[in-house]
């Protein structure tokens, strides 16, 4: 990855003002929360990895300026695409966050696919597909959004990530991953 002198200099000014946190995980909660999502969420604090995880959102509330916040704030966001996530529409605003972060600050993405294929995310098919129905029909009439929605699954579906059926060296991986990333951006930001 090049960056030219102006763009690594703006780049890492934007960083500077903005973290707060090395991770933000998005997830379904009632997927993962009780079990993929508060393993790694420990394994994170374990190597003092700064993670924001969201365990105060109440179902049927908006998501909040501070959940807006703390993804902008986050060097990386870690996507855990579960079979309900796409039902999801905080879930989904989150994503759209999420990737304008992305565009907008370099915020690395880094999607992890929990007992689902990513090409189920990418086309909305299998049983990703029959929970992101479900939000198609409580949205049918705003279709502009389900667009957005539709190219953001698709544009983080199609990123480089992690299967969480491979397990074995799962955690050490994305851990040092997280660490080179860290790396990367103490020497740009010098």
């Amino acid at each position: 990855m090049a960056f030219s002198s102006s763009s690594s200099s703006s780049l890492s000014s934007n960083k500077i003002l903005r973290k707060k946190y090395d991770v933000f995980l998005s997830f379904r909660g009632v997927d993962t929360r009780n079990n993929f999502t508060s393993h790694l969420y420990s394994a994170f604090s374990q190597k003092n990895i700064e993670t924001f995880i969201d365990d105060k959102l109440i179902r049927g509330d908006e998501i909040s300026p501070s959940l807006l916040n703390a993804i902008k704030k986050s060097e990386i966001a870690i996507v855990i695409f579960s079979e309900g996530y796409g039902s999801s529409k905080w879930c989904l605003k989150e994503l759209a966050k999420i990737l304008k972060c992305k565009e907008k600050y370099g915020q690395v993405v880094i999607p992890i696919f929990y007992h689902i294929d990513p090409s189920d995310v990418r086309n909305q098919t299998g049983n990703f597909g029959v929970a992101f129905s479900k939000l198609e029909e409580r949205f049918k009439d705003r279709v502009k959004k389900l667009q957005r929605w539709r190219n953001a699954l698709r544009e983080v579906a199609n990123l480089s990530g992690f299967d969480s059926h491979v397990i074995r060296y799962f955690f050490m991986i994305l851990i040092c991953h997280i660490k080179l990333i860290r790396i990367f951006f103490s020497v740009i930001c010098i």
